[in-house]
C-alpha cells in the first residue's frame, strides 16, 4: 500500500482547514471582477454541481448559490446556459445543473445511481406504466418538446405521491430519470422536455464526448473530483456529494493517493486523515503556513454545498443547520425560508427572509447570530451590507427587518443599515 512518511504529510489548524474549504468553493474572497456568462459557467465547473430547488420564497436556490459567489448577475444567464448547452440536468447529489461537458460521465455512473430515490422511482413509474410511458415518448418524438403544463391534469392526480403530480408529469419525470428524455430548456423555471438524443445533438459543442466507462473508473473521477469541490475533507465527507453511496474506503482512496490525484493531510484535533486535491496544493501550502483569509461577506442558500452536508457543516463550520422549510411549522427554529449569514469565513448566524417583489421589499422575519458571536458595529456593518447586495440583486431593494436574537443586535444593525441607505 502506498504510504507517505509521517513527516512528509502537511500538517494545517482546523481553522485554515475552513478557509480551505471556502476558497475551493468559491467563497473565501469578495468577488474581484464583474460578474459575466462566462464566470458563471467556471462557477458551475468549479462546484461539479448546482443543486436545484423550486421554492421561490427568495430566489430560487440554484439563482442565489451563484450571486453568492460571483455577486450581482443576472438570473437570465442561467435560463440561456441550459438552453444553449452548456449545461445540463441530471440526477446527482439531487436534481443538479452539471457542465454538459461532463454528460457521459454522468451517463455512466447511472447504473451504480439505481438506488439513489428518484432513480428508483423512475424505473419503478417506467415499468409500471409502460404503455402511457412509451405513448408520450412517441408524442415527444412526433410533435417535439413538451411541458407538464401541455397536457390537463387527470382524474388520478396524486395517485402516486410523488408531490401530488398529475400523470404525465410523473411520466415525463420518470423519462427523464431514465435517460430517454432530458429537459432542453426552462419556460419561467418550467422544464421543457425533449428527446436526449436532439438535446445532445443540440449541445454537441459544449460535450466531451468519452469512451464508455465502468461505473467504477467513473466513481475514481467522482472521488477526486469531490475532493476538490470540498477543498479539504476527510473520507467520510466524500461519499455524499455526488450521492456515491456507501462511505468511500481507503481501498479507494488509495489509487488516487498513489498517482498523487489526491493528497493526504492531517488537520490538527482530527481523528482521520483529511485529502486535499493536487490542484489545491498551493492553497495547501498558503493554509500550512496559516496564509489563508477571508474578505467575503454574503448570504446563502438552504441548498449551498456549504451547508447541504448537515455533518460536515457541524463539523467543519461549527454551524448546524437543518432546512426547515420541509418541517413542520410547529416543529420549525428558525423559519421558512433560512439563509445562512457567511461573514469573513464564518458562519455567524441565518434568517428568515421573503421577498415581496410586487412591493420592492426584501422583508427579514427574524434573524439569528450563532451562540459566541459577539455583537459589535463592524459585524453589523458587514451582516448589512450582505443584505443590502443580496435585496438589491433581487429587486427587493427596501430591506425590513424583525426580530434579532440577541436583542442587543438590532440596534447597531438598523444603525447599519440606515447608513446603507435602507429604512430597517
Amino acid at each position: 500500500m502506498h504510504q507517505l512518511a509521517e513527516s512528509s504529510v502537511p500538517t494545517i489548524a482546523p481553522a485554515q482547514a475552513r478557509l480551505l474549504q471556502l476558497a475551493a468553493q468559491g467563497l473565501l474572497l469578495a468577488p474581484r471582477a464583474k460578474a459575466t456568462p462566462a464566470r458563471l459557467l467556471a462557477t458551475v465547473a468549479r462546484m461539479q454541481l448546482l443543486q436545484i430547488d423550486t421554492i421561490h420564497v427568495v430566489a430560487r436556490s440554484p439563482y442565489l448559490v451563484l450571486f453568492s459567489r460571483l455577486g450581482a448577475y443576472s438570473p437570465a444567464w442561467l435560463d440561456q446556459a441550459l438552453a444553449r448547452g452548456s449545461l445540463f440536468e441530471t440526477w446527482a447529489h439531487e436534481a443538479c445543473f452539471a457542465p454538459m461537458a461532463d454528460f457521459d460521465l454522468h451517463r455512466d455512473f447511472r447504473p451504480a445511481r439505481a438506488g439513489h430515490w428518484a432513480q428508483r422511482h423512475s424505473a419503478r413509474i417506467r415499468s409500471s406504466h409502460r404503455r402511457e410511458t412509451d405513448d408520450l415518448l412517441a408524442h415527444v418524438t412526433e410533435r417535439g418538446p413538451v411541458r407538464s403544463a401541455d397536457f390537463a391534469a387527470g382524474e388520478n392526480r396524486g395517485s402516486s405521491g410523488w408531490w401530488g403530480w398529475k400523470a404525465e408529469k410523473r411520466w415525463l419525470e420518470a423519462l427523464f430519470g431514465t435517460g430517454e428524455l432530458l429537459v432542453a430548456r426552462r419556460d419561467n423555471f418550467q422544464r421543457v422536455y425533449d428527446l436526449a438524443e436532439r438535446v445532445l445533438q443540440a449541445a454537441q459543442r459544449h460535450r466531451v464526448e468519452r469512451e464508455a466507462q465502468t461505473p467504477q473508473a467513473v466513481k475514481q473521477e467522482w472521488i477526486a473530483r469531490s475532493v476538490k469541490a470540498l477543498g479539504i475533507t476527510p473520507a467520510r465527507w466524500i461519499a455524499d456529494y455526488f450521492r456515491l453511496g456507501r462511505q468511500v474506503t481507503a481501498d479507494e482512496l488509495e489509487p488516487l493517493l498513489a498517482r498523487g490525484e489526491i493528497l493526504r493531510v492531517r488537520v490538527n484535533g482530527w481523528d482521520k486523515p483529511a485529502y486535499v486535491h493536487a490542484q489545491h496544493a498551493p492553497l495547501l501550502r498558503r493554509a500550512a503556513a496559516g496564509g489563508l483569509r477571508a474578505t467575503h461577506n454574503t448570504l446563502l442558500s438552504p441548498f449551498d454545498p456549504l451547508v447541504w452536508d448537515r455533518a460536515r457543516a457541524a463539523a467543519l463550520m461549527d454551524f448546524d443547520y437543518r432546512i426547515e422549510c420541509y418541517t413542520p411549522e410547529a416543529k420549525r427554529r428558525y423559519g421558512y425560508y433560512v439563509l445562512p449569514i457567511l461573514r469573513r469565513g464564518r458562519l455567524v448566524g441565518r434568517l428568515d427572509a421573503k421577498a415581496h417583489r410586487r412591493e420592492g421589499r426584501f422583508e427579514i422575519k427574524a434573524l439569528f447570530l450563532e451562540d459566541g458571536v459577539v455583537v459589535e458595529e463592524s459585524l453589523a456593518a458587514d451582516v448589512a451590507a450582505a443584505i443590502r447586495d443580496c435585496a438589491a440583486w433581487h429587486e427587493t431593494p427596501a430591506v425590513t427587518l424583525g426580530r434579532c436574537e440577541p436583542r442587543a443586535f438590532a440596534a447597531p444593525l438598523r444603525r447599519a443599515l440606515r447608513g446603507l441607505g435602507q429604512p430597517a
